[in-house]
């Protein structure tokens, strides 16, 4: 299997690298975006149900005779529910591969959660997969690096589904780190893509989730809400990196770092799901603080750590405290926060996570692996041997391959995260734990 990995991430990273060298000469021709994203005043229909579609055409890509290699795209704008349950539209898209798929059974389908892309309208992956690079002086430089893994699934005739998120490219503040919105956008997005007439897959084929980052986040919500959103769903795994899965957490260990704008991204999307905090969170901060919230609304994750990266939250409180202190005193604020918790249900199916201890607090996603594997239980569940019922036993778990153990106790990997291998052993729905299969 490891050979075979090497070789696969091999080819899709040679493949990623030919095709944005060589499709120069092939530019996408944009489609006109018009009202595409502007969803109708009333939304009737169920969760997944399609709005619209229309071609996508991958910037990256290669004519051929048989179509064009590796996707065509289709871009969606579909049904979902919001943060609060009320119905809403997100937009997305499918990639039909050209590759044959080859493994047992029907061709499956990943639903694909992006990593931070910002909160600008301009940096939703619908756009960015159309556009090598995207670049509006002085700073807003973007190219979609999701890409990677796409290929490497599409190369191995695995169809995808991305979604945009709630709010991202749509009207609104994309409500980032949004438990219950991105995992609803995430499911919906597989229902939107089964109901495609012109996709191979399907309408009830074996469905994979895939995200690393936000996108680890969304996956580990979804699959703990599928069995309640979404039964009829066939989820057979799910591979969360590096998931947020306590955002007080999570936002002390990133101040002062090179994400700190991305504490600005959680808070507008707090207000655009929760408007009733918008007055008590807006008397906490000062008039700087004001003016980091407007622009990182507008920015994608690039510009957003030019212009914020290594900045503190207290320079843009009231007060001078740190943001996390602030939000300490504030139940209003708290029991939203705690709303976002992950961990506190437990998937149905295979689930594995990994950690990013620079930017998502190790521990809370091992507290979240044992909430999970302890809610399992309580329900009955019968778990796999490997798992210890010791907690103070995942130390003595070996590491995936490509990864040691730090002094905290986590895995971490000797190579990206975000490389090839990941996405490739996907192929089979089975993913290489790192800090532990749920």
């Amino acid at each position: 299997m490891a050979g075979r990995t090497r070789r696969w991430g091999m080819t899709a990273g040679l493949a990623s690298a030919a095709l944005m060298a060589g499709l120069m000469v092939t530019p996408a021709i944009a489609n006109a975006e018009g009202d595409f994203y502007q969803p109708p005043e009333v939304l009737g229909g169920a969760p997944g149900d399609l709005i619209r579609t229309e071609s996508s055409d991958l910037a990256i890509r290669v004519p051929t005779p048989d179509g064009v290699f590796p996707a065509q795209g289709t871009r969606l704008l579909y049904r979902s529910n919001d943060a609060n349950g009320a119905a809403n539209a997100v937009s997305g898209t499918y990639l039909e591969p050209s590759m044959a798929w080859n493994g047992p059974g029907e061709r499956p389908l990943i639903a694909l959660a992006p990593g931070t892309q910002g909160q600008g309208d301009q940096c939703a992956p619908s756009k960015a997969l159309n556009q090598v690079v995207q670049y509006t002086p002085p700073l807003d430089l973007f190219t979609e690096y999701e890409l990677v893994s796409i290929n490497a699934m599409l190369l191995q005739g695995i169809a995808v589904v991305v979604t945009d998120y709630d709010g991202l490219g749509t009207p609104g503040h994309h409500t980032y780190v949004n438990r219950a919105a991105e995992a609803h956008a995430l499911l919906d997005s597989v229902r939107a893509a089964q109901n495609l007439p012109e996709a191979s897959i399907p309408e009830d084929g074996p469905v994979g989730l895939f995200g690393y980052s936000q996108g680890g986040g969304a996956v580990a919500a979804a699959a703990e809400l599928a069995p309640s959103y979404a039964p009829e769903l066939d989820l057979v795994g799910a591979y969360a990196g590096a998931p947020p899965a306590d955002l007080v957490a999570t936002l002390e260990q990133i101040d002062g770092t090179a994400l700190t704008g991305a504490i600005g991204y959680t808070i507008n999307g707090l207000v655009e799901a929760y408007p009733q905090l918008s007055d008590v969170l807006d008397a906490e901060v000062n008039d700087r603080g004001r003016e980091m919230l407007a622009a990182v609304g507008n920015q994608c994750l690039p510009e957003t750590l030019f212009r914020f990266g290594f900045q503190q939250t207290s320079d843009y409180t009231r007060t001078g405290e740190p943001l996390g202190v602030v939000i300490g005193r504030i139940p209003e604020v708290q029991e939203v926060i705690a709303e976002q918790r992950i961990g506190l249900r437990a998937p149905r199916f295979r689930s594995w996570c990994s950690t990013a201890p620079r930017t998502t607090p190790c521990r809370t996603v091992r507290d979240g692996r044992w909430r999970w594997i302890g809610a399992r239980r309580r329900h009955g569940a019968v778990l796999p041997e490997q798992h210890p019922a010791d907690p103070s036993r995942i130390h003595r778990q070996p590491c995936a391959a490509h990864a040691r153990r730090n002094a905290r106790g986590c895995c971490v990997h000797e190579r990206s995260l975000r490389g090839q291998a990941r996405a490739v052993e996907l192929r089979r729905i089975l993913i290489t734990p790192n800090c532990g299969a749920f």
